[in-house]
């Protein structure tokens, strides 16, 4: 239980981040999408780039969990087609909603009430996939 406190502390601070980072605003990805900004790009690429750092590090100093296992990152296959798929399918998401999953949460949290359609829709998506995996490139 207490950890689970912590995790909820963590995403509470960590949707306020992104709030006041105004990651989480329509206008800002608007921005992105006709490149009209850096702001969501320079932010992207920052956590593309701390990614690639932590992976590297915990691959070489062969970190452990919080149960003491170490952590081991399974090599992924190179599936070019599905990853353009997904990501094209991702991306208009994105484009037509404004949000993209994570921030669905903060601003479901700061009062945007129309998430609600945003957020269900998400979770057929994803409901949607589960079932018709199997047919898709991998």
């Amino acid at each position: 239980m207490r950890r689970n406190s912590i995790f909820l502390l963590l995403g509470v601070f960590f949707g306020i981040v992104l709030t006041k980072a105004q990651v989480i605003s329509w206008f800002r990805i608007y921005e992105m999408f006709r490149f009209e900004s850096f702001h969501m790009y320079g932010i992207i690429g920052s956590a593309v780039l701390l990614g690639i750092i932590i992976v590297q590090l915990i691959k070489r100093k062969k970190l452990k969990t919080i149960d003491g296992d170490i952590i081991q990152i399974s090599p992924k296959a190179n599936t070019y087609k599905a990853s353009i798929f997904g990501g094209t399918i991702f991306g208009l998401g994105w484009a037509l909603v404004g949000a993209c999953p994570g921030p669905i949460y903060i601003l479901l949290g700061a009062g945007y009430a129309a998430l609600i359609i945003v957020w269900i829709g998400a979770l057929l998506g994803t409901f949607l996939y589960g079932v018709i995996k199997e047919k898709l490139p991998h």
